[in-house]
């Protein structure tokens, strides 16, 4: 059964979600300093500037965001001027969508988002649409059920006038009607909710408040990753029960607070040794081989080695393949045990058989294709270097480790 862990280590709060006891993922988050991201605020325009194509909003007196102009589509106004483009003293409808980073303001959208399990509620794109990593067969079938369960769930409303949109995630891959069913209509009765409050709150009002970034998280394990949920801390546990009940009471039952005080939670499953795994630069292979993964600036290298192999016997290169082809199993899962993203480069050991290489790319983009993150091998360079992009949605695990210390 595969476990989504939270627990506090270090006065951080980790997350880790193991398959078979293994870390497949790790994050870590602060436990000091609540993150807005996600949050939907009544913000105020406070100056447009048109020759960068933004507005800076107000959300409180003492925090200035960054809205870009051309976010501003379907925007939901409390108050509004003579204009009928934005200007400065208008009240809006924002949802943060970028953290503050150093020196640079939070950033804002007007196009609000509503998180289910399976579906979100988007105003800024009004159509009903489907993950881009769904089969075409499954993505017509999904979006024909919304279309078709729409009518029910939103009354008196016509498709013409929808003033939203519905995204099926990627993780709605074989669900039922009844499932996608009770997702839409969560979300509706919130977004209802949301658009009835407005008008009466004040302005810097925040209507919505996201989750802990380890409890919304929940919603984008798919469906086999989500055997059990463990916490040994009663107010994350507590958060989570909350959270669970709104947005996936299917899921409530797998909930559990771990009450051991002889053994720990993080040294029952191991977490502090398999955290610094995850951060160590070297990373053995079972036949001997080892990789070394080192994060720049620009791009990260995972270098494959030979190291301690000794099964290389008459035929090498048949030896190279065989540890080319752990590298790149182990280098899958390194990628998003660490939550890499950007340009990734992988140097395997040089092999002469071009049907080789190609059986070596066919294997290391199957298993790539199975990270929830969007991950694309791009190509094997003429330095025999396998060039990887992988989506960024987090800071890499070394970053956020870094950043608490």
């Amino acid at each position: 059964m595969n476990q989504y862990i939270i627990c506090k280590m270090k006065e951080n709060i980790f997350s880790f979600l193991l398959n078979e006891g293994k870390a497949v993922e790790i994050h870590c988050d602060r436990e000091r300093e609540a993150s807005i991201l996600g949050n939907i605020y009544i913000g105020r325009i406070r100056d447009i500037v048109k020759n960068i194509g933004a507005a800076f909003v107000q959300i409180d007196p003492e925090t200035v965001c960054y809205l870009p102009l051309s976010d501003v589509v379907n925007p939901v106004y409390t108050k509004k001027g003579a204009s009928e483009k934005p200007q400065s003293g208008d009240e809006l409808l924002v949802q943060v969508s970028r953290d503050a980073i150093k020196s640079k303001y939070p950033s804002v959208t007007t196009n609000l988002t509503l998180h289910g399990k399976y579906i979100l509620l988007t105003t800024g794109n009004r159509r009903i649409s489907a993950s881009s990593r769904l089969e075409k067969t499954e993505k017509k079938r999904l979006i024909n059920l919304v279309r078709e369960l729409e009518t029910s769930i939103c009354e008196n409303m016509e498709n013409t006038s929808r003033p939203f949109g519905w995204l099926l995630r990627t993780n709605s891959h074989d669900t039922d009607e009844n499932t996608i069913k009770n997702d839409m209509q969560r979300l509706y009765v919130q977004y209802q909710m949301l658009l009835q409050s407005a008008p009466h709150r004040v302005c810097f009002s925040c209507l919505l408040s996201s989750p802990s970034p380890c409890i919304s998280r929940m919603s984008d394990l798919y469906e086999a990753s989500a055997g059990q949920f463990l916490t040994d801390d009663e107010i994350i546990w507590s958060e989570a029960r909350e959270y669970l009940s709104f947005h996936q009471p299917d899921d409530l039952s797998k909930l559990s607070l771990y009450q051991d005080s002889l053994l720990p939670l993080f040294k029952k499953y191991s977490l502090e040794s398999q955290l610094q795994e995850a951060l160590s630069e070297h990373v053995w292979l079972r036949s001997g081989g080892y990789l070394v993964i080192q994060p720049t600036e620009a791009l990260t290298v995972i270098d494959v080695n030979t190291g301690k192999f000794e099964g290389g016997g008459k035929d090498p290169q048949k030896a190279f393949y065989k540890i080319n082809l752990e590298a790149a199993a182990e280098a899958a899962r390194q990628i998003r045990l660490r939550n890499l993203s950007g340009i990734i480069l992988i140097d395997f050991i040089n092999m002469d058989s071009p049907e080789s290489n190609k059986e070596l790319l066919l294997f290391l983009e199957g298993l790539l294709q199975k990270d929830p993150i969007k991950t694309v091998l791009v190509d094997m360079t003429a330095l025999s270097l396998v060039e990887i992009t992988r989506m960024k949605k987090e800071k890499p695990l070394h970053e956020q480790v870094k950043q608490q210390q």
